[in-house]
């Protein structure tokens, strides 16, 4: 199908513009912040797994600039509290009544620095934040800034004083994405850059334009047969027997969720959108499925046993469920779409 509107070819411009100002600052990392960004404009949340000193925190922080959105940093230690996170009421003597101090989650861009370092009692303060984009406070529900974004850091190396993310929230996030350390060329690069003044970014969005890029995103057209494709790989991971994968019934454990499902289509608009078109593609999805499903697939004690890797089960996956072929022409909005 043709797409005559302009708003795509705008949206793709503003997108880009963001990713070239972030990309002044952070050196690389150029999946780590597209992703992000692929996140942002979606309406999900992020999680960022890698080791220190990737420039994760940092990528977070230029992002936020960038756009124009407040930003908070919360550093997750083992003996934080919920209410350290979401507020809490506080006695004035002065007034003989109780204030709400509202917490930090109250800002666009809230980063959950090494969320793996606080117990389950405190991610799970995050839980109705980041699903139902509120707080509940002494009955009284006090709702977040719009956009809002949960962007967590955790260091998969460290085993000792770690709490690892239990299934519910990991399937709060929208992506998970692996952040490797820098090639040569790009430490260079980064060494020049931060042995004298580090640079700055410019602000190229605001709020309403971000607001406007979702809009536009949710316009991108998914065609009935992309949108099979989709379901057709989530369902795999739990049924896979169905779909030639019968191996893999004793390696998944828990397949994902209908958050995958949607999460794909939702992201898979963004990065069509970011790569300059108005319709999904079976490629779209194909480059997002390892950052979508991964983290949400439980596996069996005995493939964890064995190494068996969620993403090597989602090789299988794509290997063994057919793309659709979908061809867009410059046709009447009202011929069918071809196989």
């Amino acid at each position: 199908m043709s797409s005559t509107a302009e708003e795509p070819t705008e949206a793709t411009t503003l997108l880009r513009r963001v990713l070239q100002e972030v990309s002044t600052v952070i050196v690389g990392q150029q999946a780590m912040v597209e992703r992000t960004l692929i996140s942002l404009v979606a309406g999900g949340h992020c999680l960022l797994e890698g080791v220190p000193g990737v420039a994760k925190t940092l990528a977070v922080s230029t992002l936020a600039s960038v756009v124009g959105g407040t930003f908070n940093r919360i550093q997750f230690t083992p003996d934080l509290v919920p209410s350290d996170i979401i507020g809490t009421r506080i006695y004035r003597p002065s007034t003989e009544a109780f204030d709400v101090e509202l917490g930090p989650v109250f800002a666009n861009f809230v980063l959950a620095d090494e969320i793996n370092r606080a117990p389950a009692k405190v991610q799970s303060a995050l839980l109705e934040v980041m699903s139902e984009k509120q707080v509940s406070l002494a009955g009284t529900t006090y709702p977040v800034p719009d956009p809002f974004i949960v962007i967590a850091t955790q260091n998969p190396i460290e085993s000792e004083g770690v709490y690892p993310l239990p299934e519910a929230q990991r399937d709060r996030f929208l992506l998970r994405v692996r952040v490797d350390h820098p090639r040569a060329h790009e430490e260079f690069e980064i060494l020049r850059r931060m042995s004298t003044t580090p640079p700055r970014p410019t602000q190229v969005l605001n709020l309403s334009d971000l607001l406007r890029l979702r809009e536009q995103a949710q316009q991108v057209q998914v065609d009935q047969l992309v949108a099979d494709y989709v379901v057709r790989l989530v369902m795999a991971t739990r049924e896979p027997a169905a779909y030639g994968l019968a191996p893999l019934q004793h390696v998944i454990e828990v397949g994902a969720s209908p958050r995958a499902t949607l999460g794909l289509v939702a992201a898979s608009r963004v990065l069509a959108l970011l790569r300059g078109r108005a319709y999904v593609l079976p490629e779209d999805v194909q480059a997002l499925v390892h950052d979508i499903v991964d983290h949400r697939l439980v596996l069996t004690f005995d493939a964890l046993a064995d190494g068996v890797t969620a993403a090597s089960v989602v090789d299988q996956i794509l290997a063994a469920v057919p793309p659709p072929r979908v061809i867009w022409d410059d046709v009447p909005e009202s011929a069918p779409a071809r196989p």
